[in-house]
């Protein structure tokens, strides 16, 4: 039995996110090896635009989705990156520091607050929704 078209195209279009994604991360991470001045900030800017379109995107999928939604990942990423941002400030002079350590602050503020509303959902389970008609 062969694959859907459908199911071809979806796996296509995986493998597409994947590849700019890291072509994305690549561009960004390795542009001071190949480039210098303007050209390398516009590379890294670049990239790491294409990583963090395409990154958004993945991060959307069901499996991906679920692995970023458990507790045990929030936790590790509001910690490690709660420190990561600590140890940039104090260790890149500058503006590179600065905005260094406030992306990864936000990073950590974003699970931060996934963590939050997981134990807000599990503390108050929704109730069913109740109509009301006007008459």
């Amino acid at each position: 039995m062969s694959p859907s078209p459908s199911a071809a195209t979806s796996v296509v279009a995986d493998l597409l996110l994947w590849a700019f994604f890291g072509a994305g991360l690549a561009a960004a991470l390795g542009a001071g090896a190949v480039l210098d001045g303007t050209q390398q900030d516009v590379a890294t800017i670049a990239g790491s635009a294409v990583a963090l379109v395409n990154g958004t995107r993945l991060a959307r999928k069901p499996g991906i989705s679920a692995f970023l939604a458990r507790s045990g990942t929030l936790w590790f990423l509001f910690l490690f990156n709660g420190g990561a941002a600590t140890a940039t400030y104090f260790a890149l002079d500058g503006v590179k520091g600065t905005a260094t350590a406030a992306a990864t602050g936000l990073v950590a503020l974003g699970a931060a607050g996934g963590i939050v509303a997981r134990r807000r959902r599990l503390a108050h389970p929704q109730a069913l929704p109740t109509t009301t008609s006007c008459l």
